[in-house]
């Protein structure tokens, strides 16, 4: 059941992007913009069709993922014994995907948004939903901190996704605070340097600790 009504959602961000996209096309300029620097100047231009196109099929392919990685796990692997988590962090990145994909298209079609204050938001939220699931999650290829010493050994994989959860929260509330106090740009892009290396770090001395290895 929870695994249809995660797929009844995805559905209706599908839609939600093909909507929005079929309203705003013909709106949009011949180049649209699809990349921007830090201080939310776009520096990267694609044509009309696929600057439009670029986000339905980012959630759509999104979407497939959800469902193609359970049926895909190899044994010992699966996703199943967390699926409900599973699909909540799914459709959560989904979500965020939609925020930003649409207020891109948005600002693309001459809306006035601020798109540098929207999308650091966006992350920082989605980093610190992550950070509540990330101790939930169990021993998998597709999902979490997974580094050679965490796909070795399930008490390292549980003590890293446990520091894991609180360097994401913390990492999504600077993210926040540094977005709402107008703080410097790069801030943002320390916080995410921090957060995918300290659990990655971490998981090599846990593994040296847990497991004898000197």
């Amino acid at each position: 059941m929870k695994s249809v009504r995660t797929l009844i959602v995805s559905v209706l961000f599908m839609a939600i992007a093909v909507g929005t996209t079929v309203w705003l096309y013909p709106r949009l300029p011949a180049q649209v913009p699809i990349h921007w620097d830090m201080n939310g100047l776009a520096n990267g231009y694609a044509p009309r069709f696929w600057g439009a196109a670029m986000w339905p099929l980012l959630i759509s392919g999104l979407a497939v993922l959800t469902v193609v990685l359970p049926a895909i796990s190899p044994r010992r692997f699966e996703i199943e014994p967390f699926a409900g988590i599973y699909g909540a962090l799914m459709l959560v990145i989904q979500g965020v995907m939609l925020v930003i994909g649409m207020t891109a298209l948005l600002v693309g079609a001459g809306f006035a948004l601020p798109l540098s204050t929207i999308v650091p938001l966006a992350v920082g939220v989605l980093l610190m939903v992550l950070g509540n699931y990330m101790g939930k999650l169990r021993k998998n290829f597709f999902i979490g901190i997974r580094t050679p010493w965490t796909l070795a050994s399930d008490a390292v994989w549980e003590r890293t996704h446990r520091l894991a959860g609180w360097v994401f929260v913390l990492a999504g509330m600077a993210m926040v605070i540094a977005t709402l106090a107008h703080a410097m740009p790069g801030w943002g892009l320390v916080a995410i340097v921090a957060m995918l290396l300290i659990p990655y770090v971490y998981s090599f001395f846990a593994y040296r600790a847990i497991e004898g290895r000197h």
